[in-house]
């Protein structure tokens, strides 16, 4: 198969992005966990995602300051955060697409505006950075499992710690590498482009956990070698305590997907 080749000319580049997609993921079985894409089919989306611009979704990169948060919303992605300030700027989440195999939307943070750190099983996700700046932290576990002396915490090591701003590639994790665990912070107000796949579902075991992480020095790791550049490395613990996000859902104005695969 000819990865990224549709069999008719797509009617926008989302709808593009959705048809691929639809190609690539198959529903996941609930017996084993799913397998990551070929890197062939890998490329072909990360292709497709760095043409796409906020124009192509309905944003302009102003959206994000025009006003204040009215309540939250429920999603496995929120599970266990807990409700912040209202008079907090929202995260604002626009949904375009979602199956069992995937799901495609866009998280438009305004300036300042956080991300904990918080992880995704058994997925590989494609992130794309529409407009303005944001810090990426990210972090894979290490294998074997390393846990500290008497500690509720596990060792990861390092995998990105930048600003990344518009335009710049688009992102890939595993899940075991590429930054499995991740937190965003806004540097600007920016958007970012998502496709999870699978999408998260607390029925599948695919729940969203969050974390904090700790200098390696912090711990002692006991009869672990020491490892060549602590600053490399962190322990990371979860959390067990409601996080504190103030999300809500918008109105996504870009074109519709349709579902012509089915």
């Amino acid at each position: 198969m000819a990865w990224g080749v549709p069999t008719r000319p797509p009617s926008s580049r989302v709808q593009a992005l959705y048809e691929l997609c639809k190609r690539t993921f198959p529903s996941p079985s609930s017996a084993a966990p799913s397998s990551p894409p070929p890197a062939s089919a890998v490329r072909a989306i990360s292709s497709i995602m760095d043409t796409i611009s906020p124009a192509d979704v309905g944003l302009r990169d102003d959206n994000l300051e025009d006003g204040g948060g009215h309540g939250f919303f429920e999603s496995n992605f929120m599970k266990g955060s807990a409700r912040a300030a209202r008079w907090a700027q929202p995260i604002t989440y626009l949904h375009i697409y979602e199956c069992d195999a995937f799901s495609i939307g866009i998280f438009c943070l305004p300036t300042s505006a956080v991300i904990p750190l918080h992880d995704h099983p058994q997925m590989t996700v494609l992130s794309k950075i529409l407009y303005g700046s944001m810090h990426v932290k990210s972090y894979d576990w290490i294998e074997p499992t390393v846990l500290a002396s008497n500690q509720p915490v596990r060792l990861a090591k390092l995998h990105t710690d930048d600003v990344l701003t518009a335009p710049c590639p688009t992102t890939v994790l595993y899940p075991q590498s590429g930054g499995n665990l991740h937190s965003f912070t806004s540097v600007s107000s920016c958007a970012v482009l998502d496709v999870l796949a699978p999408p998260y579902s607390e029925n599948a075991g695919r729940v969203c956990t969050y974390f904090h992480d700790y200098p390696f020095s912090s711990f002692s790791a006991g009869r672990t070698k020491t490892v060549d550049s602590p600053d490399n490395y962190a322990w990371i613990e979860a959390i067990n305590s409601p996080v504190n996000i103030y999300m809500r859902p918008g109105m996504y104005t870009g074109p519709t997907v349709q579902d012509r695969l089915s």
